[in-house]
């Protein structure tokens, strides 16, 4: 079957650039605490480097989930079921797919993707491993609505939601991220979904603060995308990245820090930085049991089944949609 057909969901002006892209920068750069949606680290450029990022020593989640997924696969394919459309949301290189897919021969695959290059050869080498998978990619921001292929309609679904990549977002933005795809995905539809567990603060900074210096790249490469699409002339060079964390949120923070005073253009807007001042780049929030499950439960999905690792500690969890009741 192969890939079918890829989908494009993103707003471009007339020079190729997403106009969310445009619009989230000049609101993130305009603010007292300057911040910019961790979402727009993937271009390709940043896709790539986060695949790097994944096999670092350091960096233990993707170790930890891939090691869940092998462990625990007869227990998710009796858990799920066959015959779904498996939904993959920031599916990224789709590297943790295949053990998934391997275990619970699903009738359908369709990875969701901000980065269009990236997914495309994405798609394309998970289609040559499952030739009789039909194979929907589509091009979209997986946080704003999204329209799912015709060709699933009449399947159930599985939201996978693999990478912790649900703690990059504060606790409101999770909640209606969440009920958000329990719409999309429908009545019957389960969620697997990958947590990371809080632990000792110097396992999670070094996973945020390599000693290759492959994550600070990727952090400011976030800087070199403004300067390549918006026209900026942002000074890379004299910004640091940060990765700290945070006991009041249970968070780690990732900053780009200005190392001296700053005046830069973006799109022919100028914009100014004291030395210390920094860019609010990407959260990463941790979950212990209790928060987890209440974060689903407010988003619409109650958990069925939960699959931890302890070292480090890190969870995948399986839910089902909640019913939806008309209101009285």
């Amino acid at each position: 079957m192969g890939v079918v057909r890829q989908l494009r969901q993103v707003d471009a002006d007339d020079s190729g650039v997403d106009i969310a892209f445009r619009a989230d920068v000049h609101a993130g750069l305009s603010q007292a605490q300057k911040a910019i949606p961790a979402r727009w680290f993937y271009d390709a450029t940043g896709s790539a480097l986060f695949e790097d990022i994944t096999g670092l020593p350091e960096y233990y989640p993707t170790r930890s989930e891939v090691a869940l997924l092998t462990r625990h696969a007869r227990e998710l394919a009796a858990a799920i079921g066959p015959g779904r459309a498996v939904v993959e949301l920031g599916s990224g290189s789709s590297t943790k797919t295949p053990l998934l897919l391997d275990a619970i021969a699903p009738g359908a695959y369709v990875p969701v993707d901000i980065s269009g290059d990236f997914l495309r050869d994405s798609a394309a080498a998970l289609s040559a491993r499952f030739p009789d998978l039909p194979v929907y990619p589509v091009e979209a921001d997986f946080t704003q609505p999204v329209a799912l292929p015709r060709e699933i309609c009449g399947l159930a679904k599985l939201g996978f939601f693999p990478g912790s990549t649900i703690g990059n977002m504060v606790a409101r933005s999770a909640v209606d991220l969440l009920r958000h795809w329990r719409s999309a995905l429908g009545d019957g539809a389960l969620m697997l979904i990958g947590v990371d567990r809080i632990k000792d603060i110097g396992t999670l900074e070094r996973a945020y603060d390599d000693s290759a210096g492959v994550t600070a790249a990727f952090n400011l490469n976030l800087l070199e995308r403004i300067n390549r699409e918006l026209d900026g002339t942002i000074p890379v060079a004299n910004f640091d990245h940060r990765a700290c964390w945070n006991d009041v949120h249970t968070r780690i923070e990732m900053h780009l820090v200005a190392t001296c005073d700053l005046e830069f253009m973006v799109d022919g807007r100028s914009y100014t930085m004291a030395k210390g001042e920094t860019i609010h780049s990407e959260n990463s929030h941790k979950y212990g049991p209790r928060d987890a499950s209440l974060l689903l439960r407010a988003g619409g999905w109650t958990p069925i089944a939960a699959w931890d690792d302890v070292d480090p500690a890190f969870a995948l969890i399986l839910a089902e949609a909640t019913e939806v009741r008309a209101a009285p």
